[in-house]
């Protein structure tokens, strides 16, 4: 009874260990910009990493205290929260399956278009409340301004390797024909009716293209790629945690019985 009572409890600090790497990808999404701009999914990792921490620590400390309803709540509450873990793995992939660049002639970097996004991510960013918050929390970034000092010829900026977000945000679609000036200064053309994009395009500094829907689509590829990142975290730590329960069970199980062998020897004799 002893042993298993130790191994659930090894059990469980590799199990607590695991709640770090979960909390971790939060924290990382909660510190990239577009991520604190939008601020979607890193409260839930956050938060469910934190509930794994504190199932595991129950778990731990019931396993070499011997302490029965402590474990039998850590089963109940660890299989909840790796259905939750796996349910939020699928719902990651799902929403982020679709969306992708676009090459233009003589461009290096991509351009991107909404309709091609999840209408769960779209939704996210459409609206006039939800995206007056974004823009404005956009526009207060330095990522267009780094442009101008990284690039000052039309030729080294078009074979840049742009973010989706500087792509989408600090210039005018390639469509629309503008002229460059600096990569946030540019000639509008005699005819931009190639797209609403064109129109919205604006050379203030302030302005810019953060009221154009490449703009959003471009903030939606960037927490694409950052959420896939975060999702193979998550996956990962699903993995184990599924490993670890399964084995955390069969000790538990075979710690009842031991006990009832020793209390039916006990009996006998």
């Amino acid at each position: 009874m002893a042993l298993s009572n130790n191994v659930i409890g090894a059990i469980n600090f590799v199990a607590v260990l695991l709640s770090i790497p979960v909390i971790g990808a939060g924290i990382w999404l909660a510190n990239e910009p577009d991520n604190s701009c939008v601020k979607i999914l890193q409260w839930p990792v956050i938060i469910l990493g934190i509930l794994i921490l504190v199932v595991a620590l129950a778990g731990f400390v019931g396993g070499f205290w011997r302490i029965p309803w402590l474990l039998i709540f850590y089963l109940v509450a660890m299989l909840i929260l790796i259905i939750l873990l796996a349910s939020l793995v699928v719902f990651v992939y799902m929403v982020t399956i679709r969306g992708s660049g676009h090459l233009e002639p003589n461009r290096a970097y991509l351009e991107y278009r909404l309709e091609d996004f999840s209408g769960w991510l779209r939704r996210r960013v459409q609206g006039p409340f939800k995206w007056d918050r974004i823009r404005g929390c956009l526009s207060s970034t330095s990522m267009c301004s780094e442009l101008n000092q990284s690039y000052r010829m039309a030729q080294d900026f078009f074979n840049a390797r742009l973010t989706p977000l500087q792509s989408g945000c600090c210039k005018p679609p390639t469509q629309c024909g503008y002229t460059f000036v600096n990569p946030t200064y540019w000639i509008s053309p005699i005819n931009n009716a190639a797209d609403m994009d064109c129109l919205q395009w604006n050379n203030d500094q302030n302005q810019l293209c953060y009221n154009c829907d490449s703009c959003k689509a471009g903030l939606l590829a960037n927490l694409k790629t950052e959420w896939r990142r975060a999702d193979i975290i998550l996956v990962v730590t699903l993995v184990a945690l599924i490993c670890l329960y399964l084995t955390g069970c069969c000790a538990f199980r075979n710690a009842k019985t031991e006990d009832l062998f020793r209390r039916y020897k006990q009996g006998y004799t």
